[in-house]
């Protein structure tokens, strides 16, 4: 890689950062938004399972490097160093001009409408692979926020059955010994010691043993804790293998493809989705944790449920749907059928946002190209 080339990774990680600062919400919001937690603890979390997904991207979600890489643009010569920039360029202005106004936005929609800007500049209609863009791409964004939305209503009913009662139950630590074990009429299980008849709860409801030093308390909180941190691993793993595919067009052609740099992209844009999401991921999780509806601990539980299993799913498929999408998608959801009311001005924001990023992005990046080959040539 010769001195000019490296400003493809640069870039690569530069938008591995802002994709952390808008992305990191759809995971965490639910937490503070809910009171959970504060903000700077749910930011911290999500950045660790956020950085854990991008790294396990590098082994489970090759498939989407090679869905981006060459299932949108095909042509049969070396892309060279102008198309990357130029696509790079185009999504990271539109995430970071969003993020910095607390707009979140699909990284994915801005990739790949920089992606076609790029190549129609570049290499004509002719050059998209417009069936490809459409099965693989056009559908899942459009569908992905409808199938989390329909899900809420499908499963939240099931959750608070099984959950809405529920006030929790403490496991006590105890040390192995002789004993046995007696549950009484409310359910809870005791440790009784064989040699002197000492009697230790196991596991209780937690009312009963908040007196244990040594217990370890299950509760609904516990679960979202759990689904937060599944949705920003599947985020991480879905969203990675996007922004380290444009950088693999320096090695690429569309009929001899080649991945053998591919674990160090992943690790370089890890570590810039981690510091992006840490450092600057509090505005737009203000925005989804406020600003939308409100929920509590069960409904935010349920909300990241629905985004972790779609998001998780798709990467395992291939198929790269917006995370922003998904999790927009559940809490706008969660709030209708909660009945607590939608800020529909926020909402609407978000729908414009979305709506512009696709020709933003494009129109970024194919200017790139003009400007580059009229006046660097």
């Amino acid at each position: 890689m010769n001195g000019l080339e490296w400003i493809v990774p640069i870039l690569m990680v530069i938008l591995a950062y802002v994709n952390g600062a808008n992305d990191v919400s759809k995971g965490i919001a639910t937490l503070a938004g809910s009171g959970v937690t504060d903000y700077q603890k749910a930011l911290a979390w999500g950045t660790v399972w956020t950085v854990a997904g991008a790294l396990l991207g590098s082994v489970l979600a090759v498939g989407m490097v090679k869905t981006i890489s060459t299932g949108i643009v095909s042509i049969h010569q070396p892309f060279g160093i102008l198309f990357p920039v130029s696509v790079l360029l185009g999504a990271l202005t539109w995430v970071g001009f969003a993020s910095r106004f607390g707009l979140p936005v699909s990284t994915t929609h801005a990739i790949v409408g920089a992606l076609v800007g790029s190549g129609l500049a570049m290499y004509g209609s002719q050059a998209i692979v417009w069936a490809s863009l459409y099965k693989k791409i056009v559908i899942p964004l459009l569908f992905s926020p409808l199938i989390s939305f329909g899900l809420i209503f499908l499963l939240f009913p099931v959750l608070r059955t099984a959950f809405g009662k529920w006030k929790g139950h403490c496991f006590c630590l105890i040390p192995i010994q002789s004993s046995y074990l007696l549950v009484n009429q409310k359910g809870a299980i005791s440790k009784v010691s064989i040699a002197d008849g000492e009697s230790l709860p196991v596991l209780s409801p937690v009312e009963d043993c908040s007196g244990q030093v040594q217990a370890l308390k299950l509760n609904i909180d516990t679960f979202h804790w759990l689904t937060s941190g599944l949705t920003s691993f599947a985020r991480g793993l879905n969203d990675t293998p996007k922004i380290v595919a444009l950088g693999m067009f320096l090695f690429l052609t569309a009929s001899h493809p080649t991945f053998n740099h591919s674990f160090y992209y992943f690790l370089a844009s890890a570590v810039g989705m981690g510091l992006g999401s840490y450092w600057a991921g509090r505005k737009v999780t203000r925005v989804l944790a406020e600003k939308i509806t409100r929920m509590d601990h069960l409904e935010g539980f349920s909300a990241n449920a629905v985004t972790s299993f779609l998001i998780g799913t798709s990467a395992n498929l291939g198929l790269p749907v917006s995370t922003t999408h998904v999790a927009s998608g559940a809490i706008i959801g969660m709030g209708l059928k909660n009945g607590k009311g939608i800020h529909w001005k926020t909402v609407w924001e978000m729908v414009l946002a979305w709506g512009l990023t696709l020709p933003v992005s494009g129109l970024i990046a194919g200017l790139t190209v003009w400007i580059f080959s009229r006046f660097l040539s």
